[in-house]
């Protein structure tokens, strides 16, 4: 099966969300109705059914913060006695650029308000990326770049600025606290398709012939012929009528003790 370390964010799922996503999930079922008076220590049941949020493919190819489509109905003139009619609200989007210390390059995403709040709130682009886990992030983008940010750290990759090792070494003791080790950086956002092509190609080998194996190991070849010859001697010494022989075939050896 897949290993442990397979990015923890697969266990994500089940954690809370937060910001407006934690809004839509919904709450705890118990809670005080406001407006209403109820008895003292007593909570309320009621239904809290979450708001589902669809995620369409572009979704993945930017960095919505969480942010997708929501389908429900309206009605026809805002009269509540009219027909409903079925509309989908979506996030105003932006295009804007963004530079990554730990990568080194300006990269052009969509966004939306809220991300660009996420993004100051967490002081910075990379720090953004790093921070958010994937139940928040919702996006394919985010993790690819989340994976390679975490490999090149986990490396130290000396292409960071080459000529300048000062400032390289300050970006890499910058985010210091997010290093984690190679092998599990190399699972961080791979979907389960990805993951299991991975797996196979770890566990893949080719079939070896057996006499390769034998030429490459001297002492297993002559145990193997050394077993050959003392089955062939038992064999003789028996008798010439316990050595098998071929159809069509005469055997023409004659036991020691026969010529005798």
């Amino acid at each position: 099966g897949l290993p442990a370390l397979r990015d923890g964010w697969h266990w994500e799922r089940g954690s809370g969300r937060v910001g407006v996503c934690g809004l839509l999930q919904g709450s705890p079922g118990g809670r005080h109705v406001p407006g209403t008076a109820p008895l003292p220590g007593r909570l309320e049941r009621l239904q809290d059914v979450p708001v589902p949020v669809h995620l369409p493919p572009a979704a993945h190819r930017g960095l919505w913060g969480g942010e997708g489509w929501v389908r429900g109905f309206r009605y026809a003139r805002n009269d509540k006695l009219s027909t409903r009619l079925p509309k989908t609200w979506k996030p105003q989007l932006f295009t804007r650029q963004f530079y990554s210390e730990i990568l080194d390059a300006t990269l052009t995403i969509t966004v939306t308000m809220r991300t660009l709040d996420l993004i100051d709130d967490a002081f910075g682009f990379d720090f953004y990326i790093l921070k958010t886990p994937k139940v928040d992030m919702c996006s394919k983008l985010g993790m690819d770049l989340k994976r390679t940010m975490l490999l090149r750290l986990a490396r130290k990759d000396p292409a960071l600025h080459p000529d300048d090792p000062a400032r390289r070494e300050a970006i890499y003791h910058k985010y210091r606290e997010f290093v984690i080790p190679e092998e599990e950086a190399e699972w961080v956002g791979l979907s389960l398709e990805e993951a299991i092509e991975k797996q196979r190609l770890l566990e893949k080998k080719d079939p070896v012939p057996l006499f390769k194996v034998y030429a490459e190991d001297n002492s297993l070849l002559q145990i193997k012929l050394w077993d050959s010859v003392s089955l062939l001697s038992e064999l003789v010494w028996k008798g010439p009528h316990l050595i098998p022989v071929l159809p069509g075939a005469c055997c023409a050896y004659q036991s020691p003790t026969l010529a005798a």
